[in-house]
């Protein structure tokens, strides 16, 4: 087991009487682990997130990086559309 450090949190009373709960219910042993699971949940997303915003930095360097914008028409767009769907 990983090295247990203790700290002090403040939770509302909602949040501490549903941890309680899901301790008496037997989810968890003890509220204690209710944070780490939360703990473990948070650092989870985060890395998500973090790896979600390489990718998209990622992405925008690539489109920076393969030049200019070229012209557009919209009306001939939706014509070729229109003729494929015909």
């Amino acid at each position: 087991m990983p090295d247990i450090q203790k700290i002090s949190i403040a939770v509302t009373s909602d949040q501490l009487a549903a941890m309680r709960e899901a301790v008496e219910t037997g989810d968890y042993a003890t509220t204690s682990e209710v944070v780490r699971e939360a703990v473990r949940d948070w650092q989870m997303k985060r890395a998500q997130r973090q790896e979600e915003q390489a990718r998209l930095r990622h992405a925008w360097n690539e489109g920076k990086a393969s030049g200019g914008t070229a012209a557009f028409d919209i009306e001939r767009t939706i014509t070729a559309a229109k003729a494929r769907w015909r």
